[in-house]
């Protein structure tokens, strides 16, 4: 079982009257050769991984190899059911956990990469919060992570994850889309809402650049996986209220990867422009690089 393009995905779908997940499973033991179990464990594996990554900076304050950050997770926690308490407790512990995983990165600890290490704290985050608020199972989580993962597979085969290939567009977008559809999964959508919730996340970033301060995944990238969390709830929200993405999803990550590829260089991860062109960029770069002379 296999699908290289979003309709041959929905069109597989139709035809076996299974949803993302189960294709997805399924397309993952026939090219792993590993049978239903030894997925699901591998699945479980990260999904255990992600727990830890993002609850762990709650208690215990990871800060980064450059500097840059450290602790902002527990702080954000802090304001959980308080007066300034703004977002509510769903939008709070998805961008909350997506800020954390980030922390456990950038302190070399451990994190699936969702996509990539950039974008690692969208997925958790957002899952995670939505475990918790509306009591989903481990097992409904599973779903929507086989649903995230056939969405990145999408996107790694036809555009790019890579920050330096197509902006962060292309890194927290892509989770953003991933954590979109799969949310649409867990709350029972269609894989054709699935995929409209893709679309929608793609389009909401897009062109959004990579300007990592100092080379480093610390910052901006920590408060870009707050917003691929926010967004891929809204996006999902959106989706499963029926709204329908103008764009199909084939032709929205034919798009992300064009306008990822016309951004100049210095707004693909070099460091040289954006948040990390600024003065104050600059000087946070110089501090770092003298401290570890």
């Amino acid at each position: 079982m296999d699908f290289n393009y979003a309709g041959e995905l929905l069109k597989l779908c139709e035809e076996t009257k299974l949803p993302i997940s189960e294709v997805m499973k399924r397309r993952e033991m026939d090219f792993s050769s590993m049978t239903a179990q030894e997925v699901e464990e591998k699945m479980r594996k990260s999904l255990e991984i992600m727990k830890t990554a993002a609850k762990e900076p709650l208690e215990n304050e990871k800060p980064s190899m450059g500097g840059l950050i450290g602790g902002e997770a527990k702080l954000l926690f802090s304001q959980k059911g308080k007066e300034k308490d703004i977002c509510g407790d769903v939008v709070l512990k998805a961008i909350t956990y997506a800020m954390a995983v980030l922390e456990v990165n950038a302190s070399m600890g451990v994190i699936v990469a969702a996509p990539t290490a950039g974008s690692a704290g969208v997925i958790p985050g957002v899952f995670l919060a939505l475990k918790e608020e509306k009591a989903l199972s481990d097992e409904i989580l599973l779903k929507g992570l086989y649903t995230a993962g056939a969405v990145g597979y999408l996107l790694m085969r036809n555009a790019s994850v890579a920050g330096a290939e197509a902006g962060c567009q292309a890194e927290v977008g892509a989770a953003s889309a991933m954590a979109a559809a799969g949310v649409v999964e867990m709350f029972g959508g269609t894989p054709k809402q699935c995929l409209d919730a893709g679309s929608l996340a793609l389009s909401n970033l897009l062109g959004l650049v990579c300007d990592p301060i100092a080379g480093l995944v610390e910052a901006p990238c920590q408060n870009r996986n707050s917003i691929g969390a926010a967004n891929a709830l809204i996006c999902a929200q959106q989706a499963l209220a029926g709204l329908k993405a103008l764009i199909p999803f084939d032709e929205m990550v034919e798009a992300m990867y064009h306008v990822g590829r016309s951004l100049p260089f210095e707004l693909r991860e070099s460091a040289l422009g954006g948040c990390a062109g600024t003065k104050t960029g600059c000087q946070k770069t110089c501090e770092i690089f003298r401290k570890n002379e």
